[in-house]
């Protein structure tokens, strides 16, 4: 999958999952776009075609929402670094279950503590 993991995320699980070489992940940290706004932010997973993964649930939600055209929204709960890791992965497996990634995540998927996922469209104007 291709992502964009939000600044409230660290980005030592940007770092693994790169490592891994199954997927592409970006962190704002690594390209100067720390503290940018949320509507940049989505910008640049529309421009770039990056599945937004926050933990900020409230307010990409309700961005991602107004979008049209969006490559798709992953919210963990707040959670420390090694447990956001593994629910990131559980999510992606999750998906990978339901056919290519990628294909399906004009959605979102909320992740709960327990391991809980929950899939849903989010519809554009």
């Amino acid at each position: 999958m291709r992502l964009f993991l939000d600044e409230c995320l660290s980005p030592r699980i940007a770092a693994r999952l790169n490592a891994e070489g199954l997927h592409v992940a970006e962190h704002p940290r690594d390209f100067g776009g720390l503290g940018a706004p949320d509507h940049r932010v989505l910008g640049r997973c529309i421009e770039r075609d990056l599945v937004l993964v926050t933990q900020n649930a409230r307010d990409f939600r309700a961005l991602v929402e107004t979008e049209a055209i969006h490559p798709g929204l992953v919210i963990l709960p707040s959670v420390g670094r090694l447990q956001a890791q593994s629910l990131l992965h559980a999510a992606m497996d999750f998906l990978a279950a339901r056919g290519e990634p990628m294909d399906i995540m004009v959605n979102h998927v909320e992740v709960s503590a327990d391991r809980t996922m929950h899939l849903s469209p989010l519809v554009g104007d």
